[in-house]
């Protein structure tokens, strides 16, 4: 198999962010417990009657800007623009909250991580949004792997948020050149070194060769369905992967009954999905329901044009 052409990447390209942002967007009713559920009722549609995302595309979106602007990874650059881009409405963790508006007061990013966070934060917000460094370093592992740890470490520094970071980000640049589910996974079981990510994608290797599909809650339970990394980042790999081949919305269903964090591993599992499939393979009345559909088209043509690729 020769390697896509410049059209089919871009179209990947758009894929990529537009199944972030539609997994996000459709996996945010679901998330929470009662009063998030009720609360996301009251925000979670524009005053244009589009659907809105939340806090996992909001991030990406401001990551994928620095890229286009400085041309590099720019943490600095790229620590500001989250701060700017802040918004409770978007459903952003308190903790990461904290950390944003230190850095919107002033404070140097590494400083007001550590303060939040002395050990470092576990969770799956460094993850939610690095499909756009998968996509943007795609093609070079060894700089992938360090821009990944660079940019999670401002606001999430845990060894475990940083792993999970970048397998979602390796499973982002893999489908994107190569969408074969069984060597995706392989690969990934190459990348890891924490024993919790190694254990998780065995299962999921297991489960993929099989060509299982575990009820809901043995997916949950054996690989997690939580806001920690180590919960939610496989999971999210898992499904797409599985999915790779369905409709996109049947993905999304699978995702929804796994059930927790619904949002930001329907966000991951939709770039990876997206990424392999392009924009020609996600639903067409979701995508025209979209909140600014329009300025991520143009981020992934801008992204595209500022790649190699």
């Amino acid at each position: 198999m020769g390697s896509p052409t410049a059209g089919v990447m871009f179209d990947r390209f758009q894929g990529c962010l537009l199944g972030l942002a539609l997994g996000d967007a459709l996996g945010a009713p679901y998330e929470g417990g009662v009063l998030e559920r009720l609360l996301w009722r009251l925000v979670g549609t524009t005053r244009e009657g589009h659907m809105r995302w939340t806090d996992d595309t909001q991030m990406s979106l401001d990551l994928v800007d620095s890229i286009i602007a400085i041309g590099a990874i720019d943490c600095d650059d790229i620590a500001g623009r989250f701060a700017a881009g802040y918004c409770w409405s978007r459903g952003y963790g308190p903790g990461a909250a904290k950390v944003l508006k230190r850095i919107a007061r002033g404070e140097d990013w590494r400083v007001a991580s550590r303060a939040v966070y002395p050990e470092g934060s576990y969770g799956n917000g460094g993850a939610m949004r690095s499909p756009a460094i998968g996509l943007f370093l795609a093609g070079r592992p060894e700089e992938l792997s360090h821009a990944v740890r660079q940019v999670s470490m401002i606001t999430h520094a845990h060894p475990m948020a940083i792993e999970g970071a970048l397998l979602v980000a390796s499973a982002t640049a893999l489908a994107l050149v190569r969408p074969d589910p069984l060597e995706i996974i392989a690969r990934l079981r190459q990348t890891a070194r924490l024993d919790v990510y190694q254990r998780k994608l065995l299962i999921a290797q297991r489960w993929l060769t099989a060509g299982e599909e575990p009820p809901a809650r043995a997916l949950a339970a054996g690989l997690g369905n939580s806001l920690a990394a180590s919960d939610s980042c496989v999971t999210s790999i898992y499904i797409a992967l599985r999915y790779l081949t369905q409709p996109f919305l049947e993905m999304l269903r699978c995702v929804a009954a796994a059930g927790g964090d619904v949002d930001t591993i329907g966000a991951m599992a939709g770039a990876i999905w997206g990424a392999a499939n392009g924009i020609g393979g996600l639903p067409e009345a979701e995508l025209a329901r979209l909140e600014q559909r329009e300025r991520l088209m143009d981020a992934a043509k801008r992204l595209h044009q500022s790649t190699r690729l």
